[in-house]
């Protein structure tokens, strides 16, 4: 079994590539029939070989909600592979009162806990409303921590926006890693990609990228390229696969560009390509 190369994030090793789950639960980005697609397409069973693939190269971790249907696949590939996966998880819960009963805060943890996770990163949809750029804290983020923390699991951010980043940074907060978008095409992205890069650069935490392709917008090649030349040693790239082949390109491709190598991955053939021979 090769191994990814690593970092590390709270005392937990890491490897710098993660498997992403959007194009496993059905969030294209892109319309709601291709997100009907993803969700009839993957069964539990296709989601394993995928994930399988990642295993088998030492990526041995894994970002997404707190979903059944998706650990009983992640279940599967560890079965088959041997090895076990790091859960990074990112639920939501209820933050304002006379929300449902079963998404109160304690509930939602205790169920991600139950699932496995060694990291908690509540979901942007929870992370972003607490941001209070005005007085420069995240509210209620204490209490939050703590509960993850009271949970055995490791706490952190998962944002759209930057700012959470810098206002963790600056207030101190309770976090091991941020989930931070970045990408070339700058693909749902708040502010332009190079004040990203920044942000990324200076965060005194490690940073999980998301999106590198921009859901499908950029060439596997070139959005990788842009990410891993442009995030620091102790950082990681997140990647949604669909198929198993899809998984082995976008390892290969990772290796040959943190390997400063030109990527010989074999290329689409159409006919209008015909005359640049190969």
């Amino acid at each position: 079994m090769s191994e990814f190369p690593r970092t590390t994030v709270g005392g937990v090793s890491l490897p710098r590539l993660i498997a992403g789950t959007n194009w496993f639960l059905g969030y294209s980005h892109t319309s709601l029939p291709k997100d009907q697609f993803i969700k009839e397409y993957q069964t539990r069973e296709r989601i394993a070989n995928v994930l399988a693939v990642f295993l088998e190269n030492g990526i041995d971790a894994i970002l997404g909600p707190s979903s059944e249907h998706l650990e009983h696949a992640i279940l599967a590939a560890e079965d088959r592979t041997g090895r076990g996966m790091i859960r990074i998880l990112t639920p939501s819960f209820n933050i304002t009162p006379g929300g449902p009963p079963e998404m109160e805060p304690e509930r939602v943890l205790d169920h991600t806990k139950k699932l496995g996770a060694t990291f908690c990163l509540p979901h942007t949809s929870i992370t972003d409303c607490l941001i209070d750029k005005m007085h420069n804290e995240i509210r209620d983020w204490d209490r939050y921590s703590q509960m993850i923390r009271e949970r055995e699991m490791l706490p952190g951010l998962s944002t759209h926006m930057p700012e959470a980043v810098t206002i963790s940074d600056n207030s101190n907060a309770d976090v091991e890693t941020y989930i931070q978008i970045y990408n070339a095409a700058g693909f749902l992205m708040q502010v332009e990609a190079d004040w990203v890069m920044r942000v990324i650069r200076n965060a005194k935490r490690p940073v999980i990228t998301i999106k590198p392709l921009a859901a499908g917008r950029l060439l596997p090649v070139v959005g990788f390229a842009f990410v891993w030349n442009t995030i620091r040693d102790c950082d990681m790239v997140t990647i949604g696969c669909t198929t198993p082949a899809e998984a082995s390109e976008c390892i290969e491709l990772s290796l040959d560009l943190l390997n400063r190598r030109i990527p010989e991955n074999k290329l689409q053939t159409t006919r209008s390509k015909k005359s640049l021979g190969g």
